[in-house]
């Protein structure tokens, strides 16, 4: 299997909580050729209806200089058996247009996650599709909208649509002393409309991130913020815990796993807060790591399973 990942520069990151890294070095150890290529390398050559991008032929090791560059060129994506898509949002225009790219050859080479569905399901958008799993919450770019959800819920969190890792998330509490001030930044700031969403109490308990596979719970880690801040993300402070799965988790779990088989989204980490589904994330899911570490497992392991199953089913419909 010749597998590559679509994402951000390999020596920016830090491969002990880097849950891409796991995952070619999984494929590594089992014989596979991993590669890797930036979004910014892609080129549409519309005569030959391709997709071709700057690749480099990778070899993966633990210590400081991790990774070493055997070879690199440009090279036809349908050269690949898997594209993993794993650059990390802002979900923008440029995130987009890599989703029209890879979209036209969905169907020659196989794509985890889906690039169509990626696009048509942001994270906070898509889990607005189970409504009676979330907690109340409004999108709109007119503050008085937002001021009248503020008087019904007293204590809300702002944030913008689009944004990533807790960017831009604002606790607004009973006085709302900072409220208009505040939507006024953020809509000059990020240009699109704002989530009000009311405070859940029970994120002093921490944000639960559970990783699914093909719609299945494998793995959970609680995040739990430090003292004093209410995002738990994390890349800004919050600390792993281990988690277990409640009955409320693995209802959430079963009404949104079919949903996710539907649309080929096959490695998806959602966010629990204490009864309330809040995001189903679908870009780069993260925290294979940390849940490793917790539980003593190789998630990474089962994750490669499932990806050379979905190939041989893949290889198996294009023949068709």
């Amino acid at each position: 299997m010749k597998i590559v990942a679509q994402m951000d520069d390999i020596f920016s990151i830090n491969i002990k909580t880097d849950t891409t890294f796991l995952m070619l070095q999984e494929a590594q150890n089992r014989g596979c050729e991993i590669f890797y290529y930036t979004p910014q390398s892609m080129f549409f050559d519309v005569k030959k209806q391709n997709i071709f991008a700057q690749i480099s032929k990778i070899k993966l090791n633990n210590s400081s200089n991790f990774c070493e560059i055997l070879e690199k060129k440009y090279q036809n994506l349908t050269d690949f058996d898997v594209i993993l898509v794993r650059q990390d949002p802002p979900f923008d225009m440029n995130y987009l247009t890599t989703t029209y790219f890879l979209e036209k050859i969905k169907d020659l080479v196989l794509i985890v996650n889906d690039p169509s569905n990626i696009r048509n399901c942001p994270e906070k958008l898509f889990v607005t599709n189970f409504p009676d799993l979330t907690p109340p919450t409004v999108i709109s770019s007119n503050l008085e909208i937002i001021k009248e959800f503020h008087k019904e819920h007293k204590k809300i969190i702002l944030k913008p649509l689009y944004s990533f890792g807790a960017d831009g998330v604002i606790l607004v509490d009973e006085t709302a002393q900072n409220l208009t001030s505040n939507f006024e930044m953020m809509q000059k700031l990020y240009k699109t409309p704002l989530i009000a969403q009311k405070f859940l109490e029970e994120i002093t308990n921490g944000d639960k991130r559970i990783f699914l596979l093909d719609g299945e719970p494998i793995g959970a880690v609680a995040r739990v913020a430090q003292k004093g801040e209410i995002r738990s993300n994390l890349h800004i402070g919050g600390s792993a815990q281990k988690a277990q799965l409640t009955n409320r988790d693995l209802e959430i779990c079963r009404e949104i796993s079919p949903h996710l088989k539907k649309l080929n989204l096959l490695l998806v980490g959602i966010d629990v807060i204490g009864d309330y589904l809040t995001e189903i994330n679908v870009t780069s899911p993260t925290c294979i790591p940390e849940i490793n570490e917790l539980n003593n497992q190789k998630l990474q392991t089962k994750i490669l399973e499932v990806i050379e199953k979905k190939l041989i089913e893949f290889k198996g419909r294009t023949k068709l």
